[in-house]
């Protein structure tokens, strides 16, 4: 009976058929996307396909014999590449100080709202479910943002100030907040971590100053089979994300602290590393990532509760979304938005949020805080997020301009 038990169970899909379905979807997204006008970015389509993929429907594809590791590398690119696109002086000034005012607002705001819905919740799964409430997925906003020609505007600028803060405070709230230590330990390993980094910043820095030779042996080693910058960028990412593991810390901070240092050694000097960088991690690791993520979403559990996937895109419009909004029309800072439609354009993208959101609730389930089926339903929401707010921003920038010109109906002192 054991035996004939145990034969009726579908066995879970080697790694290599899990890959080859993977790699179909990772391919047939971005011409899927551009068929449908961009209305639906790949990513999203990318999440869908895992779903669809994954053991809660077709069973197609599993994370057994290392596809596992293969989208925490994923994670790890996805992230990397995010600090290396963050531009420290938008963290500072005016603007700056105003953006994470804000963030810390709502994040204050979307845990007073967690506390209403569900008061008997712990303090931690309260905080987990908050951060994902308030981050923006600048990484993701970014073509979006270039696409709809507003990157080099007022608006883009603003995108990018809120978009760092949105996504590096998340990542230093999880790394706070969701380590099981008390907070003062937490900030303890924080700064040692903090310090580990500097090292690891410094030590190459140092050599590439004082012996001008290893900078042109990094040129000479760059082209044919060597590529050499581009293996020393894969060992960076691998040495931060384990200092951030020994520190029991989670590994997103690590990558996130490896881009920013990426950018710190080779940006101006190297820029087209950042060609092979996107290379590797969008042509190949991050979409598996975003795959494996939908797998583990179960439809049913969000289908179950529909409510509550309406409510939490509604949280994230309140918590990130209003907030911004606000301190645009409230706050001076001295780059203040003047016209109403990019406000609300602003505050659109900002609570635009998907893979901090999948990183947190990655965390908080692996930490027993939250369950899979609320898991399922915050990355629904936040793949909603990505798919609806930007698309009415454009709307609403298009619509502006369809009614009487780009600031049509709107004056500089309209506040």
């Amino acid at each position: 009976m054991t035996i004939s038990a145990a034969a009726s169970v579908d066995p879970e899909p080697s790694a290599i058929v899990s890959l080859f379905w993977i790699a179909a979807v990772a391919v047939a997204a971005p011409l899927l996307s551009r068929l449908l006008r961009g209305l639906v970015p790949d990513v999203v389509v990318l999440l869908v396909a895992g779903i669809v993929l994954g053991p809660h429907v077709a069973g197609l594809a599993g994370t057994a014999g290392g596809v596992d590791l293969l989208s925490e590398l994923g994670l790890g690119m996805l992230f990397l590449l995010a600090g290396y696109e963050l531009d420290t002086r938008l963290l500072r000034g005016g603007s700056g100080r105003t953006a994470w005012l804000t963030w810390v607002a709502g994040l204050a705001l979307a845990l007073f709202m967690v506390w209403l819905v569900a008061p008997d919740a712990g303090f931690t799964a309260s905080i987990a479910v908050a951060i994902a409430l308030t981050s923006t997925a600048l990484g993701t906003l970014l073509p979006i943002v270039k696409q709809d020609g507003v990157l080099e505007k007022p608006l883009g600028r603003a995108v990018l100030a809120h978009g760092a803060v949105g996504e590096l405070g998340p990542v230093l709230a999880m790394s706070v907040l969701l380590s099981g230590h008390d907070l003062g330990s937490s900030l303890v390993v924080l700064l040692l971590f903090a310090a580990a980094a500097g090292v690891v910043l410094w030590v190459p820095q140092r050599m590439l100053d004082r012996h001008p030779g290893v900078d042109r042996v990094l040129v000479a080693l760059t082209t044919g089979t060597n590529q050499l910058p581009v293996r020393m960028v894969f060992l960076l990412l691998l040495i931060l994300m384990a200092v951030a593991e020994v520190f029991d810390l989670d590994v997103v901070l690590g990558a996130f602290a490896a881009g920013v240092i990426l950018r710190r050694l080779i940006a101006e000097t190297h820029p087209g590393i950042q060609d092979s960088l996107e290379t590797i991690g969008y042509g190949v690791l991050i979409p598996i990532f975003f795959v494996v993520s939908g797998m583990g979403i179960d439809p049913s559990a969000v289908a179950d509760k529909p409510l509550t996937w309406v409510v939490f895109v509604l949280a994230i419009a309140v918590a990130r979304g209003s907030t911004v909004w606000l301190s645009e029309r409230f706050v001076p800072h001295g780059a203040n938005l003047a016209f109403p439609r990019e406000r609300v354009q602003l505050a659109l993208y900002a609570a635009t949020g998907l893979p901090i959101i999948v990183a947190v609730t990655q965390v908080a389930t692996r930490s027993d805080l939250i369950g899979e089926a609320l898991a399922s339903t915050l990355v629904a929401a936040g793949a909603t997020t990505v798919l609806v707010f930007p698309m009415i921003a454009k709307w609403v920038g298009g619509n502006a301009v369809a009614v009487g010109g780009p600031d049509s109906g709107a004056r500089p002192g309209d506040r």
